[in-house]
């Protein structure tokens, strides 16, 4: 087995051209994907970067890597002058940061209007959630899908089906066509598609082997903040037996978060799990003292990574939701908008054969919440 692939053919994606500004989680790996079928990928990373939680070298792989402080004079002229080369640009930031560093999509775009210009975020660029801190297990929580896969007496986890299913059969299997599609304009060829679930989930699990590898992943779960051990990452039940998901990874969320529980403020010990299960104790309890409505009104407006655990009828009546138009309505049932959202040419849900009047008015409504 050769230790690198560096000398095969060129990837279906040859030719493409991405800067990517270095973040955290999915969009590092999304620009580690496209690097990987053989898009160049230039991620820009702040002077003394690769430290970050779910970024850095690990998902670097494949790409170039160069440094500049967006801060400067000089570094926002650096990123322009990449983005003037480039066929796309990927950034993960929360919404207005682009635009405060003066690289937003209106001012890039009327530069180069070829641009594609990909912002990936937790909440979105819109709605009333859009500038609040979160993590994958609130984003979760929130889609209506987390209690399809709970278990009676014990906290929701994450739903059956997404993981292998969707996104390691469907979404590698249409990332793979459109690879293949890139690259027949070049060759004038086919070629076949061989999507499995298994590989696909394997390579999801490439954020996993990035924090393994940075040292940030323990394989036992008792000692791991994302296998539902620590006090701030998990599902928590609420005195009317309803769910609340706590994704307060980052110190200052937790600060957030102990405070608005009204609890201890967190110490150097909240980061031993040999202190978890007693501050799990006492974060359960407390929760457990108030109804599910009584949180979410405590929470209201705050960065603690907080989000109640809805169930399928609740998401689309929630103000988020609606704001963004996410559900849509079909035979008298609400049903998920396609993702992500474009600016000029936005997916539209197809309609059934015999689509009513009314179907349809729905689709041009402002009204999205199930009747």
């Amino acid at each position: 087995m050769s230790d690198t692939l560096d000398n095969g053919p060129k990837g279906p994606l040859s030719g493409l051209r991405i800067v990517e500004l270095a973040g955290i989680g999915p969009a590092p790996f999304a620009g580690l994907v496209l690097a990987d079928f053989g898009a160049e990928v230039t991620v820009v990373e702040r002077p003394g970067g690769e430290t970050r939680l779910g970024g850095g070298a690990a998902l670097n792989r494949g790409k170039i890597v160069v440094q500049a402080d967006l801060k400067s004079p000089a570094g926002l002229a650096r990123v322009r002058e990449l983005i003037a080369g480039a066929d796309a640009l990927i950034e993960g930031f929360r919404p207005g940061v682009m635009e405060r560093l003066g690289l937003g999509p209106d001012t890039l775009l009327a530069a180069h209007p070829k641009l594609v210009y990909a912002r990936l975020t937790g909440w979105g660029q819109s709605g009333p959630l859009a500038q609040r801190a979160g993590h994958d297990i609130n984003y979760v929580a929130l889609s209506g899908l987390m209690p399809f896969s709970a278990r009676a007496g014990q906290p929701p986890t994450l739903p059956a089906t997404l993981l292998g299913d969707i996104g390691g059969g469907a979404m590698t299997m249409l990332f793979g066509l459109m690879c293949a599609l890139w690259e027949s304009r070049r060759s004038g060829r086919g070629q076949v598609v061989d999507a499995a679930i298994v590989d696909g989930v394997g390579y999801m699990g490439t954020l996993i082997q990035a924090l393994r590898a940075g040292g940030r992943w323990d394989d036992e779960p008792s000692r791991n903040l994302f296998l539902h051990s620590a006090h701030f990452y998990d599902c928590f039940e609420c005195a009317d037996g309803r769910w609340l998901s706590l994704g307060a990874i980052e110190a200052p969320f937790q600060q957030e978060l102990m405070a608005r529980l009204g609890l201890p403020s967190p110490s150097p010990l909240q980061d031993d799990p040999v202190h978890w299960p007693a501050l799990r104790d006492a974060v359960a309890a407390r929760i457990r003292q108030e109804s599910l409505a009584h949180w979410v009104a405590v929470f209201e407006g705050s960065d603690a990574c907080v989000a109640p655990v809805l169930t399928a009828a609740e998401a689309p009546l929630h103000p988020h939701q609606q704001a963004r138009r996410n559900f849509f309505m079909q035979d008298g049932l609400a049903w998920p908008m396609p993702a992500p959202k474009l600016s000029r040419t936005p997916a539209r849900p197809g309609s059934p054969v015999a689509a009513s009047d009314r179907q349809q008015e729905l689709f041009e409504s402002d009204d999205i919440r199930p009747e």
